[in-house]
């Protein structure tokens, strides 16, 4: 094993606790860090979003935002500025909350179901996607929808790379879309997977890119050249979540396997695995530790196997904490 892999193997031998929240009344969809690392989101089937205030090694619930009239299935924060956040929700709108104020800023209704949602890097534009594979991307400044694109294809996992100046779309038959930005011309498809290619992640020091697909596989991309350097095949379901590590150097990957991989990106060594009850519907790496938040589908089985528990869990605390 690589000196830099077995390093971070041995971190996790004395870090690899996980404590879990309650967080919400049902399950919960999506997961974000804060920029600054000081707050978790987290988005639920409830309708509403929580946030978290990260003190030491535990999370301590500060508010729960209501508004939505369904499911906020995924949520992202402004990339510079710590204290706005955006929901997207099956209602047909996103709002903009800000956590100073306990608020909702603004409420943006869209034309569709939406499910994905994504900032773009230097926090002007707002993209959501919905149901009907239509993307609209949204003028914070104004609240405005500044352009529309209807796909020909399902849109799973949107995102602008780290420059700004493309936006990536996967998609249902195994492709990458990339679109130039903000002309939104098409600038390549890349057949990256066998089936379904279903999430996207940036890492944070702009080198690669990776996928994740209905294949079970993790496939890391190389930015400049458009092609694949590696694969990470330790999960047996499709891949629904992923995140590097804020230097880049960990990949966490997670599907209904019980368990979330976390692969060193240069070499693909597993450095460790993050035992799970459940499938898991997201993770999220902390932007300036070594902490991963994750949420499955878990049930309150102490009193009633039925219910969903609405948990959001970190891993990586100190084994003695």
């Amino acid at each position: 094993m690589s000196a830099a892999a077995a390093a971070l193997q041995e971190h996790f031998k004395a870090n690899s606790k996980t404590r879990e929240f309650p967080a919400h009344t049902a399950k919960v969809h999506s997961v974000a860090w804060s920029c600054d690392g000081r707050r978790l989101a987290s988005g639920s089937f409830d309708k509403t979003a929580s946030v978290f205030l990260l003190e030491k090694d535990r999370l301590i619930k500060e508010m729960n935002y209501r508004g939505h009239s369904d499911s906020v299935d995924q949520l992202c924060w402004h990339p510079t500025n710590p204290d706005l956040f955006v929901t997207a929700s099956g209602d047909k709108t996103i709002r903009i909350w800000d956590v100073r104020s306990e608020r909702c800023l603004t409420t943006v209704t869209t034309k569709g179901e939406n499910i994905n949602i994504c900032w773009s890097p230097d926090g002007q534009t707002i993209a959501v996607g919905n149901k009907d594979d239509v993307v609209t991307f949204i003028d914070v400044k104004t609240h405005r929808p500044k352009a529309e694109e209807q796909f020909k294809f399902e849109v799973n996992e949107i995102s602008w790379n780290n420059d700004n100046n493309m936006f990536f779309l996967t998609n249902g038959n195994g492709c990458i879309n990339i679109l130039s930005y903000p002309e939104l011309k098409p600038i390549q498809s890349i057949n990256a997977h066998p089936s379904n290619c279903i999430c996207i992640k940036f890492d944070p020091t702009g080198k690669y890119f990776a996928t994740g697909s209905a294949d079970a596989l993790v496939s890391l991309w190389d930015i400049e050249e458009l092609v694949c350097v590696r694969c990470f095949s330790r999960l047996d379901w499709p891949v629904r979540t992923l995140s590097f590590s804020y230097d880049g150097k960990m990949l966490a990957s997670a599907s209904e396997d019980h368990f979330i991989d976390i692969a060193h990106v240069e070499t693909g060594e597993k450095l460790c695995e993050v035992q799970c009850e459940s499938p898991t519907f997201t993770v999220a790496w902390h932007p300036k530790r070594y902490l991963l938040a994750f949420a499955c589908d878990d049930k309150d089985g102490k009193y009633d196997s039925s219910r969903e528990a609405g948990t959001v869990k970190l891993f990586g605390l100190p084994n003695d904490s």
